[in-house]
């Protein structure tokens, strides 16, 4: 057991790359608290996972007292908080032509200010348990597409927030903050965007070599395998890190021979 008593909030838990981070810590030993927007989903994953391992809150993280709820909400469930996971998240598509200021404000609010809040919130909490944050960003917080600009903004602002507080967190009050960068992930909401921009049922089967060398996308549960590991007491003193999940190197990718 890596996890055995460790309490976890991880944000965004009800669906996707966060579910699979709460099956997977709850595998491991720990206790969770779930977020999402949907509250039959929260019910739904609470029921499964057991009420003496988890509990949920279904809030907006972006409204005013939402860190203060969600912390809350670990204290009096179980007592104490060990770890945040914020994997909460906008993934919209945007270029420069239509990404409007009030949308830009979005996309950073949920991606970005909000973590900023929930670990501010924790963290003499985290503090006592000299515990961890682990941010869910996107290979895309290098630069991004020109289709995901306003998102690839705000991915690129929390990995300098990670590497930010990952040393000076560390070094003043012992709580380590790193990041993961996932590559694409086929998760039910990814099938849905693609559906709605005209992709055939079965696209995911047909990704060019170009962004898909093994010929598949990731599973979430793959991104929860590396999640579990920051999350652990075996990661050691590491902390300020950016982890990529992809399958192919970003920055000096050797370019494929065929398309």
């Amino acid at each position: 057991m890596r996890l055995q008593d460790k309490v976890i909030l991880i944000t965004g838990s009800y669906t996707g790359i966060g579910r699979a981070i709460a099956r997977r810590c709850v595998q491991e030993g720990a206790k969770v608290i779930l977020n999402g927007l949907e509250e039959p989903a929260g019910q739904l994953l609470v029921k499964e996972l057991g009420k003496a391992k988890a509990t949920h809150i279904t809030i907006d993280i972006t409204k005013n007292d939402a860190s203060i709820k969600l912390t809350n909400t670990a204290l009096e469930a179980f007592g104490k908080l060990d770890a945040v996971v914020n994997n909460a998240a906008i993934v919209a598509s945007s270029n420069i032509t239509t990404t409007t200021v009030p949308y830009l404000e979005r996309m950073l609010a949920v991606n970005t200010i909000a973590p900023f809040a929930i670990i501010q919130t924790a963290l003499p909490h985290l503090t006592k348990t000299k515990g961890c944050v682990v941010n869910i960003g996107s290979i895309n917080s290098w630069s991004g597409e020109p289709n995901l600009l306003a998102y690839s903004i705000s991915k690129g602002a929390l990995m300098t927030l990670s590497r930010n507080l990952g040393d000076s967190l560390f070094r003043e009050y012992g709580v380590r903050v790193n990041q993961i960068n996932p590559g694409w992930v086929l998760t039910e909401h990814e099938l849905i965007n693609q559906r709605e921009q005209g992709m055939p049922e079965d696209w995911f089967n047909k990704l060019p070599v170009v962004f898909s060398p093994a010929k598949r996308l990731f599973t979430p549960e793959e991104m929860a395998a590396a999640a579990i590991y920051l999350l652990s007491d075996e990661s050691g003193p590491i902390s300020g890190q950016i982890i990529e999940v992809e399958q192919f190197p970003m920055i000096g990718r050797n370019p494929p021979k065929k398309l």
